[in-house]
């Protein structure tokens, strides 16, 4: 079993390059070519308001997680991905956590994201840590490509 440490990127960071192309490389596998942020993913990162978690194992990226707060009462999970190699040994779970704890230290009432229902285990992960289903969203990825809109709602007392 590696030894693996959730870090958030830091865009002054000596291997900040090596490790966006590390991410780009993951989300070209396992995103098709639209809902990709792969060919944007610079300019995602230089948003105001938005982070990005990754599971660092031994130097190597094992998956990652984007979120934003574009205001006081919601944040959002943009992705959060998982290479192949290393998935069902909780990072996906860690790096969700992590950025459900970043989330929280903004004060955010709520933490909303979008998952294709077809994608069992990412929609057991959210269910797990609490995310609820709002509603089916038809046509969200593609035409023919459906996704939930799921929140986590925080207690406000």
């Amino acid at each position: 079993m590696a030894n693996w440490v959730i870090v958030e990127l830091n865009r002054n960071s000596t291997n900040c390059t090596k490790i966006i192309e590390d991410i780009v490389r993951i989300e070209k596998n396992i995103f098709p070519k639209h809902e990709s942020l792969a060919r944007s993913f610079d300019d995602e990162l230089r948003k105001k308001n938005s982070g990005l978690l990754y599971s660092d194992v031994n130097g190597e990226v094992g998956g990652y997680v984007m979120y934003s707060w574009p205001s006081s009462l919601c944040a959002t999970i943009t992705k959060l991905a998982v290479k192949e190699d290393f998935r069902r040994q909780g990072h996906g779970e860690a790096l969700l956590k992590a950025a459900i704890q970043k989330c929280r230290t903004r004060n955010v009432q709520r933490i909303s994201l979008h998952v294709d229902p077809t994608r069992i285990p990412a929609l057991n992960l959210y269910k797990k840590l609490g995310f609820q289903v709002d509603n089916l969203i038809e046509g969200y990825y593609s035409s023919d490509r459906n996704a939930y809109r799921m929140y986590l709602d925080f207690d406000t007392d």
